[in-house]
């Protein structure tokens, strides 16, 4: 996973949390990372490479032959925001089958407006007497949200206000409303009995294929770039850094693909859950560390917490700090808010910026203008949950939030190329 085409790939095999920490999981397994199971005793030794698969989330990293003296982080999220499918989504009216949703997290509503839609995620289902969670996906087109006709709203280009619980409910359907045919659906695409369904965290997904674009191929189109872009680029400097380590490493490299951070990251498989701090934990007592061991690591680690930024937008450069203009295609953005909601400080950004010298690429730095409020990142709550050293650094891009956002193309290569001089150690 190395070029602009393989991030292309690895987007579109990953419409779910879930797929996505799947693909990442048989990537790396097949690159000689063997699976830990949370409920097992775990024994590691110099040399290991292992993961930690829980839901939408997945956990990496490889035991460096000098043992562990602390780590080397770099965190995203697997999550976009998009539509989810409700537990009784079976609705309709005026002759319509229609599946009801909830919006999941910060979505740009009008963006899922007109598209040919997927489904994708996961089902439980009976397997005798026991639960089986199946990843679910399905990639022709369901579902469709049909804009109002303009001849019905002459106003519609000058303001549009979409209520999600009546503007959003996508069709699937002409006739009268079929109660338990969305569950019937899924039964018949699982290839189990109607009754076997028991639960699903189903979504829609857009089913245009990712793409480079542009007259000069400068730009990549594609949906969850915010933060898949992240998670792959985190991927692809592991990899590089534990088959290329440096003499001058003494720290663990680890990536930590959270789920749910478009929803603030409180639950079992989010940045504010215990899981990172439990896994650091055993990987040193694994290694034969105690508890002051595991505090000493802690004192000598450090994380890139790595999500989107925001290029300057041409069309509305005025929503944008004056004195500092992202540029696309022009490195990694580290993102800096005087008021912790990204966590960087002068320490770590000097250290991000050492890694990014020793890889020969450039850098850029973003503030939110003064009168607007920014986003957050798994940064903050990183920090306060481990008390280690955070910055926080993304890829340039535009439409963020959108169903389908837009980046530079060499960006997400110099992202991981930075990456891979930070998860090697340097400095």
């Amino acid at each position: 996973m190395s070029s602009v085409r393989d991030l292309l790939r690895f987007i579109d095999a990953s419409p779910s949390p879930y797929h996505a920490a799947e693909t990442v999981a048989a990537h790396l397994t097949g690159g000689g990372f063997r699976v830990l199971d949370e409920r097992d005793t775990w024994s590691l030794g110099p040399g290991d490479r292992c993961l930690v698969v829980r839901g939408g989330t997945l956990i990496a990293f490889a035991v460096p032959a000098a043992g562990v003296s602390g780590f080397r982080m770099v965190g995203a999220h697997t999550d976009s925001p998009n539509l989810r499918i409700k537990p009784r989504p079976d609705t309709g009216r005026a002759g319509y089958r229609q599946l009801g949703v909830e919006v999941y997290g910060g979505a740009l509503r009008n963006s899922w407006l007109d598209r040919d839609l997927g489904l994708s995620g996961r089902v439980t289902v009976r397997n005798g007497g026991s639960p089986e969670t199946r990843l679910f996906r399905v990639d022709r087109p369901l579902l469709r949200i049909p804009q109002l006709a303009i001849h019905l709203d002459r106003t519609v280009n000058d303001s549009l206000t979409l209520n999600p619980q009546q503007h959003l409910v996508p069709v699937w359907g002409l006739g009268a409303v079929d109660e338990g045919g969305f569950a019937r659906f899924l039964a018949k695409e699982l290839g189990v009995s109607d009754d076997a369904v028991l639960a699903w965290d189903v979504m829609v997904h857009d089913l245009t294929p990712s793409t480079v674009l542009g007259a000069d191929a400068a730009l990549v189109s594609a949906p969850r770039l915010d933060n898949l872009v992240s998670c792959w680029a985190a991927t692809t400097a592991l990899i590089d850094a534990i088959n290329h380590p440096d003499p001058r490493a003494d720290a663990v490299p680890v990536i930590c693909l959270f789920d749910h951070e478009e929803i603030g990251s409180e639950s079992a498989t989010g940045a504010a859950s215990t899981i990172l701090p439990t896994v650091v934990e055993r990987i040193v007592a694994a290694c034969g560390g105690d508890r002051e061991a595991y505090h000493r690591a802690l004192a000598a680690s450090i994380c890139v917490s790595a999500d989107g930024a925001h290029a300057t937008h041409p069309n509305y450069s005025e929503r944008h700090e004056p004195d500092h203009h992202i540029v696309m295609n022009a490195g990694p953005v580290i993102k800096i808010n005087s008021n912790v909601r990204y966590a960087t400080d002068a320490i770590s950004s000097a250290r991000f910026k050492l890694a990014c010298e020793d890889a020969g690429v450039p850098w850029q730095e973003f503030v939110a203008r003064t009168d607007m409020a920014c986003g957050s990142t798994i940064g903050p709550v990183t920090a306060a949950r481990l008390g280690i050293q955070i910055v926080d650094v993304g890829v340039a891009q535009l439409a963020m939030h959108s169903a389908r956002e837009l980046c530079g193309s060499t960006d997400p290569i110099l992202f991981a190329t930075a990456l891979t001089s930070f998860l090697r150690g340097i400095p």
